[in-house]
């Protein structure tokens, strides 16, 4: 019997774009939008903000970058129950996190809509039992969740990172120290500066960057994050700059009387170095520091990796571009340079395009296809809860004043002494 050929299969038709609605309109949702502009599979086509006026503006604003057709929308069941949004970036304020979970967990189990995933960005939450539940929510409703953490994901760190995996470390061993630094003047915002808000000081809010990003340069390309194991953590905190008299006074007249550094002051300087074990049983370090009490040009992200006969260096303020201004260019300041541009006249560097160098861009071209393809990102809740596990023990350790085993007793119930009003600098 003669065999019949059979026609080769036709590729499968491509996935849908992804509708993204955006929960919180400020200055992190924005950096978001600036980064869809070179992800080309997603559009954002809705935002919700418990002030309608802020999520008009950034639904405007969307419309103006062209990465989607964006509304305002009332309520984040109502982006839960629009056909043409299937995901949602978290993007509001820590203190709001486990709210906006539990209003599209409620939506989705009423029958009010669908959706593929949720992504969070840093850090998951405050606390580990904020973290804890913020996982099993999403995991109730079978959501695909990602954790975003856009500095793994710069190019730069990337990059450097797989050349000296692939040449040095597998010619002269794997790198045994990470270091990595934020470092600016104070955020944007006045519930970032209270610790009952926040959820503590500059540790919580930019140490989370750090301490991921030190476990990702020690881990090697392609290996889970499980390979590489904490074992000691130390940590310090203190307020070096704004529990100084004048800073007080000034804080209270640029964020408000309800940001009080006289009686409930948070840290403005932290670090931290974690002592990690491999699969081989070898030790590596992790080095990290935060800081809102750094006076420069602004933003400063470094980090470094060091090995046997190698080493790679990171800064994100040596750009390649530097503009001069004399004393005679007098105008309004603003952050047209760098983020948290601390003057307008001198040699200043330029960093031309924060949202690609940051790794915001790449970070959102990433989760985007997961979500597309219904694949978890290579970043997810776990990790978010990760993250906060170590933070958590970091300032155990910093109240304690001693090296703390992990993970330490009373990890998952412990509420820092600077969310509570009760630490005092020292």
């Amino acid at each position: 019997m003669t065999r019949r050929s059979r026609s080769p299969a036709l590729p499968s038709p491509p996935r849908p774009r992804l509708g993204i609605g955006l929960v919180g309109s400020g200055f992190i949702a924005r950096f978001h939008l600036q980064s869809f502009v070179g992800v080309r599979d997603a559009d954002v086509r809705g935002v919700w903000s418990p002030d309608a006026k802020h999520a008009r503006q950034t639904a405007a604003l969307a419309r103006q970058l062209d990465v989607g057709d964006a509304r305002p929308f009332t309520s984040i069941a109502a982006m839960v129950a629009d056909p043409s949004i299937q995901a949602l970036w978290l993007c509001g304020p820590n203190f709001a996190r486990i709210e906006n979970v539990e209003e599209i967990v409620d939506a989705i189990e009423r029958g009010k809509g669908e959706l593929v995933g949720v992504a969070c960005e840093k850090p998951l939450a405050r606390t580990v039992a904020e973290a804890l539940r913020a996982r099993a929510l999403v995991g109730r409703v079978g959501l695909l969740h990602g954790y975003l953490e856009n500095q793994v994901f710069a190019p730069q760190v990337e990059h450097g990172r797989a050349i000296l995996w692939a040449r040095g470390a597998k010619l002269t061993g794997r790198p045994y120290l990470a270091r990595a630094a934020e470092e600016h003047s104070g955020p944007h915002r006045p519930w970032f500066w209270q610790g009952r808000l926040q959820g503590g000081g500059v540790l919580n809010d930019m140490m989370c960057h750090s301490a991921l990003l030190v476990r990702h340069l020690l881990t090697e390309p392609g290996a889970p994050a499980s390979s590489l194991r904490p074992t000691l953590v130390t940590a310090h905190i203190a307020s070096l700059k704004w529990s100084r008299p004048e800073y007080v006074s000034q804080l209270a007249r640029t964020m408000g009387p309800e940001v009080d550094y006289a009686t409930a002051p948070a840290e403005d300087f932290a670090s931290m170095m974690v002592e990690f074990v491999d699969a081989d049983g070898r030790r590596v370090l992790g080095e990290a520091t935060t800081s809102w009490s750094f006076v420069g040009a602004g933003l400063r992200l470094s980090a470094e990796l060091l090995g046997p006969e190698y080493s790679m260096s990171w800064n994100s303020l040596e750009s390649g571009l530097q503009l001069f201004f004399s004393r005679r260019v007098r105008g309004r300041s603003g952050e047209d340079l760098v983020e948290k541009q601390n003057a307008e006249m001198g040699l200043m560097p330029v960093v031309a395009s924060e949202a690609a160098v940051y790794g915001y861009e790449a970070e959102n071209r990433h989760v985007v296809r997961a979500f597309r393809a219904g694949q978890a990102p290579a970043l997810t809740f776990d990790d978010g809860v990760d993250v906060v596990r170590i933070l958590m023990t970091a300032y155990m350790s910093a109240e304690q004043s001693r090296t703390l085993p992990f993970p330490p007793r009373g990890l998952d119930t412990f509420v820092p002494r600077v969310a509570t009003g009760a630490w005092k600098p020292a």
